[in-house]
C-alpha cells in the first residue's frame, strides 16, 4: 500500500507541488479518517501545507521556513481547481511590471466575488471583487510552478486607482503610476475605461498628469468628455468644503497628492 509520504515524494519528482485531499485518498486507498491522519502527519513534518481546506501544497526545503509555497506558485492551480476566473492585480501586479518601490504585504488577487483571505504560514493572499472581470486584459508570467495571469499595465493602473485604499492610498498609487507610466499604451488605457466606473478614469487621468505623464491621457480624456457627466471628488469620502475644481477631469480636488521620489 502506498504511503502518504511516498505519494507526496512521487508528485514532487514529477514537478507537481499541489494535490487535493480527494486525489490523495484515491491514490492511497484508505478511509477518510486515515487520509486525514496522514495529512496531519505530513503537515507536522513540514512537508505539506494547506492554503485552503482540501487543497494542499508540497514544501521543498527552500520554502519550509516560509511555511507555504509562495502565493504565485499555487494560486493558478487553486483557481483552476475552484473554477474561478482570476488575475493578480494592484501592487502585486505592479511588481510584475517593474514597479518595485512598494512591496505589498499580501498577494493581491482579483476575482468575480469577494473571498476570504488565505493565510498559509507567512504567506497571505487577499481577494478583491472585480466586476466585468472577463473583460480585463491579462498577461501570462512564468513561475517555477507554472503560468500566472497578471493584469496588463493599463488594467493595473485602473485597479490601483479604483482600489486605492487597498494600495496604500492616493500618494502611493501616484508613486506607483509614475513607475508604470512609460509602459502605458494610451489607446489601450482608453479602451479599458468602459470596464470601470467613470470616477476611476477621472482620477486616473488626473494622477497621470500629476506624475508628468499627461501625454498618456489624451484618448482617455476624449472618452470622458463624451461620458463623464458628474463632478467627483479626487478622494472619495473626504470633505469637499474648499472646492478646487479640475475642469479637464471634472474632479473636485479635495486632497493633496504627494509623489515620492523614485
Amino acid at each position: 500500500m502506498l504511503r502518504a509520504k511516498d505519494y507526496v515524494a512521487a508528485l514532487a519528482a514529477r514537478g507537481v507541488y499541489h494535490f487535493t485531499t480527494d486525489a490523495m485518498r484515491a491514490a492511497l486507498g484508505g478511509s477518510p479518517v486515515a487520509s486525514k491522519l496522514a495529512l496531519s502527519r505530513l503537515v507536522k513534518q513540514g512537508l505539506v501545507a494547506s492554503p485552503v481546506r482540501g487543497f494542499h501544497v508540497i514544501l521543498p526545503p527552500e520554502y519550509k521556513s516560509l511555511g507555504c509555497l509562495p502565493a504565485d506558485q499555487f494560486i493558478p492551480a487553486l483557481m483552476q481547481g475552484l473554477r474561478i476566473p482570476y488575475y493578480v492585480g494592484l501592487l502585486s501586479a505592479a511588481q510584475y511590471h517593474g514597479a518595485a518601490h512598494h512591496r505589498p504585504q499580501e498577494f493581491q488577487v482579483l476575482v468575480p466575488k469577494a473571498r476570504r483571505p488565505i493565510v498559509c504560514g507567512s504567506v497571505r493572499v487577499a481577494f478583491f471583487a472585480r466586476k466585468r472581470i472577463a473583460e480585463i486584459p491579462t498577461q501570462s508570467f512564468n513561475t517555477p510552478r507554472g503560468a500566472l495571469l497578471v493584469s496588463t499595465v493599463e488594467a493595473t493602473a485602473f485597479d490601483l486607482v479604483g482600489y486605492a485604499h487597498h494600495a496604500g492610498g492616493l500618494d502611493q498609487v501616484a508613486t506607483v503610476l509614475a513607475e508604470l507610466a512609460e509602459q502605458i499604451n494610451p489607446d489601450q488605457l482608453a479602451a479599458l475605461a468602459p470596464t470601470a466606473p467613470a470616477p476611476w478614469a477621472q482620477r486616473l487621468g488626473y494622477l497621470l498628469e500629476r506624475v508628468g505623464a499627461g501625454e498618456k491621457t489624451m484618448a482617455l480624456k476624449k472618452y470622458l468628455r463624451e461620458t463623464a457627466k458628474d463632478m467627483t471628488p479626487l478622494l472619495s469620502g473626504a470633505a469637499v468644503d474648499a472646492m478646487t475644481i479640475d475642469k479637464n477631469w471634472r474632479l473636485i480636488i479635495n486632497t493633496e497628492v504627494e509623489v515620492e521620489d523614485i
